[in-house]
């Protein structure tokens, strides 16, 4: 990586710490059960927040309301309305539960007095337990033999490529050819492979580690629904948009060292597109599994 490279690839770590860094606010009038914060958002070329960075900022919010060792382990979040870069994003936590071993939390986000995301939470006390797990896919090229998906695009020029693939926190090396470049996809690939990592030094909090991993999360899950069907980023008139996501942690997280994310789609139907996902560092341990559903159709072009 060269110096221009590596001191971009700092800012933006730096961008996402900035994100995650929320502001708590101080309410009088507010219930004892209840806690707001805020945050700002990453720019994005078509105005619109990513859903990702809105999950990680629940993640840190709900967290904030807990003691450092309780973690989280699992969210179930509906996206509701489109959010805007533009504007400060509020964020309500309601404290549902506090038992001996479990936490729960609800989380609103708020834009101009509305909710975009709606999100329950649930944290452990770390414990001993029953242990078993999916195995890693084997026979997969390592990550520095992949392309950068950058490399793909590197002719590129356009603002989606200059404002927001190039300036998001993580490296991302796809296994399989990437939908972001021209062409047909193969619908024989029904499952795809990505490696990726935070692209500077990241730090060990693992709160923060956790809510990174979310913000990752959300990375390309629906692609294998556009896989089965041939299509790619730029396929004319397609329309992509999250509605639901949950997540699910097995094991504490280090974003900046390379993790594998395999992705399926089980299912679409009217409209709808189910992505189904599983992280895996690079030993082959199974961090965390993933599911997400979007609105996923291709209007016809004139």
């Amino acid at each position: 990586m060269t110096d221009e490279a590596s001191t971009a690839a700092e800012a933006n770590v730096a961008t996402l710490h900035e994100i995650l860094d929320l502001r708590r606010l101080e309410f009088t009038a507010a219930s004892s059960e209840t806690d707001f914060f805020i945050g700002h958002s990453q720019y994005k070329p078509d105005g619109r927040v990513f859903g990702g960075q809105v999950l990680a900022q629940c993640v840190v919010a709900a967290a904030a309301t807990l003691s450092s060792d309780r973690l989280i382990h699992s969210l179930h979040g509906y996206f509701l309305r489109a959010g805007d870069v533009s504007e400060p994003i509020e964020f309500g936590v309601e404290r549902l539960r506090d038992g001996r071993s479990f936490s729960a939390r609800r989380v609103h986000a708020y834009q101009k007095g509305a909710p975009i995301l709606s999100l329950s939470a649930s944290f452990q006390d770390d414990q001993p337990g029953l242990n078993h797990a999916e195995q890693m896919p084997t026979d997969l090229p390592a990550p520095e033999d992949c392309p950068e998906l950058l490399d793909y695009i590197a002719d590129e020029d356009s603002p989606l490529v200059s404002d927001w693939l190039k300036k998001r926190p993580f490296e991302v090396r796809p296994v399989e050819p990437s939908l972001h470049t021209s062409g047909v996809s193969d619908s024989s690939i029904t499952e795809q492979h990505s490696w990726f990592r935070a692209s500077a030094t990241f730090g060990d909090d693992p709160v923060l580690n956790a809510a990174a991993l979310a913000y990752a999360s959300d990375f390309n899950l629906l692609e294998p629904v556009l896989r089965h069907h041939e299509l790619t980023w730029r396929t004319p008139g397609l329309r992509v948009a999250s509605l639901d996501h949950a997540m699910w942690w097995h094991h504490r997280v280090r974003v900046d060292e390379w993790m594998l994310y395999v992705q399926e789609s089980p299912a679409a139907q009217g409209g709808r597109g189910l992505g189904y996902g599983r992280i895996f560092a690079q030993d082959g341990t199974l961090l965390a599994t993933v599911a997400q559903e979007g609105m996923v159709r291709v209007k016809e072009v004139q």
